[in-house]
């Protein structure tokens, strides 16, 4: 298990590979973000994108995934207190693979409670060319392995 004190300011991962599928991508649409584009390949192909494209939340309940199975699995995650910098850079479409990768840009104690610590990290989804397809800047919450101290 990761703790607070193993983490460093520059710290980088790089993890994952999820397959994007264009039923995934519709049926994600259909639920939570039915816009043509993301559910509508003919209404696709007439919107700016030009095909079938996934939702942006979509692309980060994705990269969330790979987080989770990732990084995050081997961590004392407390959560987070939220996601700063949130940006959709390119579409993601099906036939993607999408890859990750992570920079600890800040760390502090808790003033309020020393059991925990923050955690600025840098996220970036990536497609199968290497560019950049989301990114967030996390504010995690670790778990000390010494609190107090």
């Amino acid at each position: 298990m990761q703790y607070y004190e193993d983490l460093e300011v520059g710290d980088t991962q790089e993890f994952g590979e999820y397959h994007v599928t264009g039923e995934e991508i519709v049926e994600f649409a259909e639920q939570y973000d039915p816009q043509p584009f993301h559910i509508d390949e003919e209404a696709a192909e007439e919107s700016a994108f030009g095909e079938l494209v996934a939702s942006g939340w979509h692309t980060a309940s994705m990269c969330m995934r790979m987080l989770v199975d990732g990084p995050l699995g081997e961590q004392a995650s407390m959560g987070a207190r939220g996601v700063d910098e949130l940006r959709w850079k390119k579409p993601v479409k099906p036939g993607d693979t999408l890859s990750a990768r992570t920079e600890v840009l800040d760390k502090r104690v808790s003033e309020s409670d020393p059991r925990r610590g923050y955690v600025d990290v840098r996220f970036e989804g990536l497609n199968q060319d290497d560019e950049v397809v989301v990114s967030w800047i996390s504010l995690a919450m670790i778990e000390r392995r010494t609190p107090g101290e």
